[in-house]
């Protein structure tokens, strides 16, 4: 294990518009703005050797949010020097998605879709290990997948489980 370690800080995506994504994530998922950072640009190979892009890309802005009781988020728009390429599915290399806990699933889908948001299919009930959960895709403005998941009486694992997974509602568990 590193050294000292102590979990996850926060999560860094690159999104096409700061000003649309801010609205998002403080409008809809209600994340607060902490703080922003001006941009960043080299003329050396500093930003390939530092963030592994295109060493004359442009870093425009950094902002960062909080929410609620989960992790931190680090927002960066770019200026890349040699394109962008299109949002990766879940079932690329590097695709992903961020899971937001919410103790009752049909609200949270309704408030989604009463503001406009794409939410992606129904609820699933989950089985095996995950039996007890229900969870839902949903997508930001620039496509990116976020995904709501409830459990609020628990999983199936952990019945017999000597470790859970950390919970956002139970922090210190």
């Amino acid at each position: 294990m590193i050294p000292s370690l102590h979990g996850t800080d926060h999560i860094g995506f690159t999104v096409p518009d700061l000003d649309e994504a801010e609205e998002f994530l403080v409008e809809i998922l209600g994340a607060e703005h902490v703080y922003t950072l001006g941009g960043k640009r080299a003329d050396d190979d500093w930003m390939e050797r530092q963030l592994g892009v295109h060493p004359r890309s442009t870093i425009r802005e950094v902002r960062f949010y909080r929410l609620a009781n989960g992790s931190n988020y680090e927002l960066f728009e770019y200026e890349a020097a040699d394109g962008q390429a299109a949002q990766p599915r879940n079932s690329d290399i590097g695709g992903h998605h961020l899971a937001l806990y919410v103790d009752d699933m049909d609200a949270a889908v309704d408030y989604l879709r009463a503001r406009g948001v794409e939410v992606m299919g129904e609820p699933v009930a989950s089985a095996q290990a995950a039996a007890g959960q229900r969870w839902v895709y949903f997508r930001a403005p620039w496509g990116m997948q976020f995904e709501l998941v409830s459990y609020p009486e628990g999983k199936a694992y952990e019945r017999d489980a000597e470790t859970v997974l950390w919970h956002p509602k139970h922090p210190a568990q």
